[in-house]
Formats: structure tokens, sequence, C-alpha cells
């Protein structure tokens, strides 16, 4: 690790906690030049998929787009911040177990549905029907009679 205050290549380890969580280690160091000491923090980088959109083109999984659209439909339903957390979660969770190293916003907008569809139903229909873009009623009829 190079030193912030003099670049020097070679630091030492003096201390090494883990956060409560487990999920964060947060080493004290302290340069063998300047004699300084600094903190660094350790977290695990967890790689998510790219999205392909329907025109093909890619782009970076962006978790705050994930959470604002089921916000969005859960707007002034009575499902707490936590709940919301627990689905986003679920989702990322299926994202990383997949292994896969891209997933279609087709695939995306399901697993959106399978958990707006537990946590709430009216919001399931909300982002369905914005997400299936319905051409007449009748496919709104039978998504309706579905849940």
């Amino acid at each position: 690790m190079r030193c912030p205050f003099c670049s020097h290549d070679e630091t030492q380890v003096v201390e090494t906690r883990e956060s409560d969580e487990g999920d964060v280690v947060r080493r004290r160091r302290r340069c063998q030049k300047c004699d300084k000491r600094f903190t660094t923090y350790e977290r695990a980088e967890i790689a998510l998929p790219s999205v392909v959109k329907k025109d093909g083109s890619r782009e970076d999984f962006a978790l705050a787009k994930l959470r604002g659209s089921m916000q969005l439909a859960l707007r002034k339903r009575p499902v707490s911040i936590e709940q919301i957390d627990a689905a986003v979660d679920r989702i990322q969770d299926k994202l990383l177990t997949s292994g896969a190293r891209e997933v279609a916003t087709a695939r995306l907008g399901e697993l959106v549905m399978r958990e707006l569809k537990r946590i709430d139903k009216v919001a399931y229909v909300r982002f369905a029907s914005v997400y299936r873009s319905f051409e007449d009623v009748d496919e709104f009829r039978k998504l309706i009679r579905d849940i």
C-alpha cells in the first residue's frame, strides 16, 4: 500500500479490525519512510453483470435504478424501506449467484415483478402495466385475474 503522504511503497500494518457486520476490514498502517500513520478499508468487490437493453446496447448494472423503479411502483403503498431493501438484496443475490456476465432487461424486469408480486400486489400491477406495455384492456384484465 502506497503512503498517501510521501508516496513510499512500503507500509506496515499496525492493527487490523473487522467491522461489526464482518463485511469491512479496517487496517491502521505506518509508512516505513515518513513514519506517518493512516487507515485503509477493505471490502469485497462485487461484480454485477452488465445490463443488455432491448436495442442491444449495454450498460453497467445500476443498483440505484433498480431501487428507484421499485420505489416508484411502491409509491404511497404500505411497504417499509426495509422490505424494499430486502427485495433489492434478493434480486442482487440472484444476479450474483447466476454467475452471468450479462443480464437482459427482460430478465431483470421479471425478477422485479416477482419481488413486487411477493410484497405488494398493487405495486406489481403498476410495474407490470408499464413494463409489459399493454396494448389493450384485455391484457390488463388477464394480469389482474392471474393474481
